[in-house]
């Protein structure tokens, strides 16, 4: 019996595992990232303070300091060298004695605006010069037209090319004290009119007459209202030749105020029609002067209201003008140039 008792006894079995390393696990590995990007951040902290202007800095400091008073007020007491963010600052880019990126590029938007303008008015000037040119062509290859020549006048001014139709000694533009074309002031008119239909350019017309007053001395019509007239004469005469309406931006009647020869006011050349292809900077020069245009309302109201003028200009039209003045009666004999 006792030896079946040993027989029965169980037999155990102990297994004993070798920790070793790995019976710390991976932890150490995370421990060791943490400390890697600490590390990292740390490094570039002081890279960061390394390269930031002492205004920064303090920008920086006031905005952790008091937050809601450098966000809502910003400016002096708020790293006033360079702002970090609107309440704070303007750009961390920036250091003593060096220039905020930001600056660097609005120069050269700035000199790029300046050389695109440049070769815009280069352009310009050479398709108003190409003008001049059609337009002396044009009269040289007319017979009628050329005996004309001497009274003709263009030149480049500051604001495009003017074209100057002087009186002749024999051989006036309007009879005295009229606002009629003589015919063949008109077929010269229409010539210029074709020329011009082709250009998208704005039209000044200006009517100048000599120093001589009327000698009816009319109080109501002289030679304000006259050099009106004629220079609106002469708007119609572009038209007939095919020129748009819309093309002619102003009309001025200008009298004697800019004599031709200020030395001789009286004389015949005085008298005369300067037609003006405006370059973009005259054209920008009115638009920008115009008046905004009135709520819808009130547009009955403003056309029933008379247009003011400026000192020495008696009719001026403009794309807010679309009425023409009529043609003037005269009671009794003009002799008024």
């Amino acid at each position: 019996m006792a030896g079946d008792a040993k027989k029965l006894q169980p037999i155990i079995v102990k297994k004993i595992k070798k920790g070793g390393h790995a019976a710390h696990g991976g932890a150490w590995k995370i421990a060791y990232a943490d400390f890697v990007t600490a590390m990292m951040a740390f490094f570039l902290l002081m890279w960061l303070l390394g390269s930031t202007t002492e205004g920064d800095k303090k920008g920086i400091a006031d905005y952790f300091q008091s937050p809601l008073k450098v966000s809502m007020f910003g400016g002096s007491g708020s790293g006033d060298a360079a702002h970090v963010v609107k309440g704070g600052g303007q750009d961390l880019t920036r250091s003593t004695g060096q220039v905020k990126r930001g600056d660097v590029e609005a120069k050269r938007d700035t000199i790029n605006l300046h050389k695109l303008k440049a070769e815009q008015m280069r352009a310009e000037v050479s398709r108003l010069e190409n003008i001049k040119a059609q337009i002396e062509a044009k009269i040289s290859g007319n017979p009628q037209l050329s005996a004309l020549k001497s009274q003709i006048r263009l030149d480049m001014t500051r604001d495009g090319l003017r074209i100057q139709i002087v009186d002749g000694e024999n051989r006036p533009m309007f009879s005295s004290g009229s606002a009629v074309v003589q015919p063949y002031m008109r077929d010269l008119l229409r010539e210029i009119g074709a020329v011009l239909q082709e250009v998208p350019n704005h039209l000044t017309l200006e009517g100048h007459t000599d120093s001589l007053p009327f000698a009816s001395g009319s109080a109501t019509y002289g030679n304000w209202e006259l050099s009106a007239d004629r220079a609106n004469a002469s708007r119609r005469e572009l038209m007939a030749g095919g020129m748009a309406e819309d093309r002619i931006l102003r009309i001025h009647g200008l009298a004697a105020s800019l004599p031709l020869d200020p030395k001789e006011p009286a004389a015949p050349q005085n008298r005369r029609i300067s037609i003006i292809v405006m370059n973009r900077e005259a054209e920008n020069r009115v638009f920008h002067t115009l008046p905004e245009e009135p709520p819808a309302e009130e547009n009955s109201l403003a056309a029933a209201l008379p247009v003011p003028s400026k000192a020495g200009e008696v009719l001026s039209r403009s794309p807010l003008m679309s009425a023409e003045k009529p043609e003037p009666i005269s009671s009794g004999p003009a002799h008024g140039r």
